[in-house]
């Protein structure tokens, strides 16, 4: 027998009452032998129907306080504010057995939330850690230069200006800073939503490439795209924010391709309702351990590199943000020494054939 109700524990203890009542009355019945068998079964059933009564109204009103409050306390726990919280039958047979298993499944619930808060929490400050070194950098270069001015370098031109420029430098960091921080913020709450439009994704790529061309040559860099470029591959998006993944995938293939003969390559996928595009490059390669933060605000593998590149530690999030409010996916894939390949996807053209 499972006493998961107070009918069941009645049951029990009534049984178990009765028992020890029969005993008695033989072992009495044997020593006077004055009451009849017919009068200890009789005696027998009245006093395990009034154990069973008294026993079982005692516990099922205790019960039904206690489980009671219980279960009102954890389901207006569980349910959204206006709904209305139900009731629970003490007389079930399972009644102990589904309130436990309410209690663990809320418990195991908070747990998470905890579990959520803390990692949150953890999150806000490592970012706010990093919005505070990001501009606390230039602020300090900035001040540097400037004191240097005031010392002395004012009156002399070669030093007025080599100081002023590095000053524009560190303001236009900070601005860029600020500007891809406002970005992340209104693509998350949806504010800036893509224009779509009809184009040829493949276009728009040799677009990417010849205003990268400069900076390739510089890294001696060669960027290509994989297959045949003359043809057309027409998506259903938002162009300057696709352009604006294309700039930064590119460039960090640039930036992270092998210092020389380095290759950036773009390939392009069927994917029957959407494309696939991959931007892939020959470079050091990313910690497996470091690809699941990739796409996280000021986020990088080699923070002195990074910085060194330049940058505002924000372009990747930024891309992930774009691509996401297209309803659309991106990924990464990467092995040290070999290289990265970003792919993303995005919604064919109407009629759109590779």
């Amino acid at each position: 027998m499972q006493f998961n109700s107070p009918k069941n524990l009645a049951l029990f203890n009534a049984a178990v009452i009765t028992a020890v009542v029969i005993v008695l009355l033989v072992v009495y019945n044997l020593i006077f032998a004055n009451i009849t068998p017919l009068a200890i079964v009789g005696l027998s059933l009245l006093i395990f129907l009034v154990a069973y009564f008294l026993i079982g109204t005692t516990l099922e009103n205790f019960f039904y306080k206690k489980i009671k409050l219980i279960y009102k306390t954890i389901h207006s726990l569980k349910r959204p504010k206006g709904h209305k919280t139900s009731t629970i039958d003490v007389n079930q047979d399972n009644v102990l057995d589904r309130v436990n298993t309410e209690v663990r499944e809320w418990a195991e619930s908070q747990r998470q939330k905890i579990q959520d808060l803390e990692q949150s929490a953890s999150y806000r400050r490592e970012f706010l850690g990093n919005v505070s070194h990001e501009l606390k950098t230039p602020i300090f270069n900035m001040q540097g230069y400037v004191l240097t001015l005031l010392d002395g370098g004012l009156e002399d031109p070669t030093i007025n200006r080599k100081y002023l420029l590095k000053t524009e430098q560190s303001i236009n960091r900070m601005i860029a800073i600020v500007n891809d921080l406002e970005a992340i913020t209104k693509l998350e709450s949806g504010e800036l939503q893509p224009k779509m439009e009809s184009f040829d994704i493949l276009n728009l790529t040799r677009e990417v490439i010849e205003f990268l061309e400069v900076k390739a040559r510089q890294c001696k860099n060669i960027i290509s795209i994989k297959g045949h470029p003359d043809r057309t591959i027409m998506v259903y998006a938002d162009r300057e924010k696709i352009r604006q993944v294309l700039t930064n995938l590119i460039d960090n293939g640039i930036k992270y391709s092998k210092r020389e003969n380095g290759r950036t390559t773009v390939n392009f996928f069927d994917m029957e309702e959407n494309i696939l595009v991959e931007v892939s490059d020959d470079g050091i390669g990313i910690p497996e351990e470091a690809i699941p933060r990739l796409f996280e605000r000021f986020y990088r593998t080699d923070k002195a590199r990074s910085r060194e590149q330049g940058g505002t530690g924000l372009g990747l999030a930024i891309v992930k943000h774009i691509i996401h409010s297209h309803d659309q996916t991106i990924n990464v894939r990467s092995k040290q020494g070999i290289g990265t390949t970003f792919g993303f996807t995005l919604e064919k053209a109407k009629a759109a054939k590779i």
